[in-house]
């Protein structure tokens, strides 16, 4: 038994007139979801880099916070480093926190101690996604920096 050919067969179909429409509407069913699923790349890769953008504000914060010699300073320090880094990248948050945990500050001279940032910031979807977008997300990043063993501090 021979199989026939089911290129052939199309061919012929579409020389007879047969099917001339399937395309058309293949097309108007596939064509929509191709259109979301890009939309849903873009999107995510949006809220990545938001994330990302934020995990350097919180490094900045961190290595702000270390060089610090006092624990108020700290504070000030990584707040301050924190908001210039959001606005330099770019990211506005609607709400925001800086909370440092500057204990390393209080070790003694010749011991290593850390500093711990840790940032949380509030963006609206209309920035991240399309205008008009309506919610917000919450991205929360922290990091956590070396304070120099033998540099004076005073608590």
């Amino acid at each position: 038994m021979i199989t026939p050919d089911p290129y052939a067969t199309w061919f012929r179909r579409r020389a007879e007139g047969g099917d001339w429409g399937s395309e058309t509407i293949a097309a108007a069913i596939v064509t929509p979801l191709l259109l979301m699923l890009l939309c849903l790349a873009i999107a995510g890769g949006r809220i990545v880099t938001s994330g990302a953008k934020i995990d350097a504000a919180a490094e900045d914060a961190a290595r702000a916070a270390s060089v610090s010699r006092t624990y108020s300073g700290a504070q000030a320090e990584a707040a301050a480093a924190a908001a210039r880094s959001l606005d330099d990248q770019g990211i506005r948050c609607a709400s925001s926190s800086t909370n440092v945990d500057a204990s390393g500050l209080a070790v003694p001279l010749g011991e290593v101690g850390t500093v711990t940032v840790t940032i949380s910031c509030t963006v609206a979807m209309s920035d991240l996604l399309l205008p008009g977008m309506p919610g917000s997300k919450t991205m929360t990043s922290r990091f956590t920096s070396v304070v120099d063993a033998f540099r004076s501090r005073e608590g």
